[in-house]
């Protein structure tokens, strides 16, 4: 059975909205940090039980219509060998940041076999969901751009600084690290589809700092590979940036079947910068969840009908992660509203 969320990224006719939240795995969930005592991230991130359990909770709990596969951005880096730490309140911390074309050069390689634990966490996790009607799950990895900025910073950073000047000063150079960091992604998800995830999402974090011209010129052609090469397994993709209101038109063109709106964007604009009957993923914002349930409500009807209008397909998220704080009950409410609404609408009836 192809799943509602499967349809909807292929702009094929559905009977509700699907909905899932990024970040629905994780931190907001008293299961989660009960489960994750006692371990760091990326241990948690390489463990099968942990990542299968972590993935499977806001499915059960919210009844959101994927999982997404519970990992990090610098998952792929730290199993190809790089010196890469999850600080907490911090966030990656790289050792030995590339900087020179020496550095680049001897970035390793990944390959499939240096990941048997993803294999083994997709495939119990596809196992657990096969018992569910209609849940999708989606594979993940960071683009090219975001991972080479935590290599090239050596952690988080506000403003780029030292990416944004090799990007300028050396752009040869920028651009054979984002052509090895393309490969990793695809790799990453690679095995996740190998494996039996049912879609992926490419999260470029930190894009938005781009201007569209730099990123087409820099960024936008790596990207591409990473959809160009993965495009064999036939699954519907997902491209997601933060404060990429500017970047959608190029963003588009990167090759997904689905383009992620944030929620600095309206759904209705995020719509005419799209590719004609390219699906639209988005946009509450996550902040909302912490308003009256009054308040809410209509944010949720007015993107759920936004969606329904757009050309292509649409499936309800953030627009960006769920925040450590919110009350799980909110999502849980979300996702009972979205279908509730979007099944009215679709069948010609007043969802009030």
């Amino acid at each position: 059975m192809t799943t509602t969320l499967v349809r909807a990224a292929r702009s094929q006719p559905v009977d509700r909205t699907p909905v899932w939240f990024m970040r629905q795995a994780g931190r907001s969930l008293p299961e989660y940090r009960e489960l994750r005592q006692g371990n760091q991230m990326l241990e948690a991130c390489r463990t099968p039980d942990l990542v299968t359990e972590i993935t499977l909770q806001p499915v059960r709990r919210h009844n959101v219509d994927a999982a997404i596969f519970f990992s990090d951005i610098v998952v792929p880096l730290q199993a190809a060998g790089i010196d890469v730490v999850i600080e907490p309140g911090v966030g990656p911390v790289i050792a030995h940041p590339v900087r020179t074309q020496a550095d680049i050069d001897s970035l390793p390689e990944l390959t499939a076999e240096m990941m048997p634990d993803i294999t083994e966490s997709i495939s119990r996790i596809a196992a657990e969901l096969a018992t569910r009607e209609d849940t999708a799950l989606i594979g993940f990895a960071g683009a090219p751009f975001t991972l080479a900025s935590y290599l090239i910073e050596g952690g988080p950073s506000r403003n780029h600084e030292k990416t944004k000047a090799m990007m300028a000063g050396a752009p040869e150079m920028f651009s054979q690290l984002l052509a090895k960091l393309a490969a990793m992604s695809t790799t990453f998800i690679d095995v996740q589809l190998s494996a039996g995830a049912q879609a992926f999402q490419l999260f470029d974090s930190w894009a938005g700092y781009l201007s569209p011209r730099d990123y087409r010129t820099h960024v936008l052609p790596h990207s591409q590979r990473v959809f160009s090469d993965l495009a064999h397994h036939d699954v519907p993709s997902i491209h997601f940036g933060v404060q990429t209101g500017e970047l959608l038109p190029a963003m588009s063109e990167a090759g997904s079947n689905v383009v992620g709106a944030d929620f600095r964007v309206e759904l209705t604009d995020a719509s005419t910068r799209l590719k004609p009957g390219q699906a639209l993923q988005g946009n509450l914002d996550p902040a909302l969840l912490f308003a009256p349930w009054e308040a809410l409500q209509p944010r949720i009807e007015q993107i759920v009908r936004d969606g329904l209008a757009h050309s292509g397909g649409h499936i309800f998220n953030l627009g960006h992660g769920v925040l450590p704080a919110t009350d799980p009950e909110v999502p849980s409410r979300i996702v009972d509203e979205v279908h509730r609404i979007s099944a009215a609408l679709l069948s010609g009836d007043d969802p009030k």
